[in-house]
């Protein structure tokens, strides 16, 4: 495998960082390297120099765009963090009968985990009312993977056993050791590449906006451009859901905190 020079690292910090808002430590040294080798001998390249010149050309938008999926972190799984799907399902319920749709936003959806275990709370809750799941993500791979709804099974333990009775599909034969989730419900959300650090595109409003462990990516002036363009988009007495690990404090005064990473728009 090739070996990735300091100054060579250093461009790569400056390309995500000028294409997603992210900013990458030191200690993603190895992961860069791990990650982009595969690409050099892709294009028989000798050197990480001659990678970074060959996205720098204009020559090459879609190498740009597989660069950044590779160099974007997505993990995820169904159901995280719990306390925000009981939030999710109360308002929800609340939410019953009333004639306007009921929106929710997956910010950074990553494989789609995130906006299936959403809507399985809102397909339990409102039935077949108007609702709907828009979930975004800056990585063109993980929305592929997201659209089909296919996940080994063993990332699915942390589904409630009624919603894998209900909205899954366990895989048999050559499938076996998978899921499915079921048609209906897929067809029930859709996805969306969204660069969260520039310009978002119409994606209308939202009774709640999911933008959890995406901010320890950003540095500080980063966060709080990102998180206004997100807010834009949250209605009135809307729900901002964060990772527990991440604090709005100087970042935002445009919701207030109702309880650690749950917020509320005025």
């Amino acid at each position: 495998m090739n070996t990735i020079t300091d100054t060579e690292f250093s461009r790569f910090q400056r390309f995500i960082y000028d294409a997603a808002g992210i900013t990458m430590s030191p200690a993603k040294k190895a992961l860069v390297c791990g990650r982009l080798s595969k690409r050099l001998q892709a294009h028989r390249l000798n050197s990480f120099g001659d990678y970074f010149e060959l996205l720098s050309s204009g020559r090459a938008a879609d190498e740009v765009q597989t660069a950044v999926d590779l160099l974007t972190t997505n993990e995820t799984y169904f159901f995280r963090e719990p306390k925000h799907f009981e939030l999710l399902r109360s308002l929800a319920a609340a939410a019953a009968g009333r004639p306007q749709p009921f929106r929710v936003w997956s910010a950074a959806s990553s494989s789609g985990e995130e906006c299936y275990s959403i809507a399985m709370v809102l397909a339990d809750c409102l039935g077949d009312a108007s609702w709907d799941v828009v979930g975004s993500d800056i990585s063109r791979r993980v929305l592929q993977r997201a659209r089909t709804g296919h996940y080994p099974a063993e990332r699915t333990r942390h589904i409630p056993t009624p919603y894998l009775k209900r909205f899954c599909l366990r895989g048999t034969g050559e499938q076996e050791g998978t899921l499915l989730v079921d048609r209906r419900l897929r067809q029930r959300v859709s996805f969306a590449q969204v660069n969260l650090n520039a310009e978002l595109p119409r994606l209308g409003t939202f009774d709640v906006i999911f933008l959890r462990n995406v901010m320890i990516y950003f540095n500080g002036d980063t966060k709080r451009q990102v998180v206004a363009r997100v807010l834009s988009l949250l209605k009135p007495g809307g729900h901002f859901c964060i990772g527990h690990s991440e604090s709005l404090n100087d970042i935002s005064t445009a919701v207030q905190q109702l309880a650690p990473s749950i917020y509320r728009k005025p």
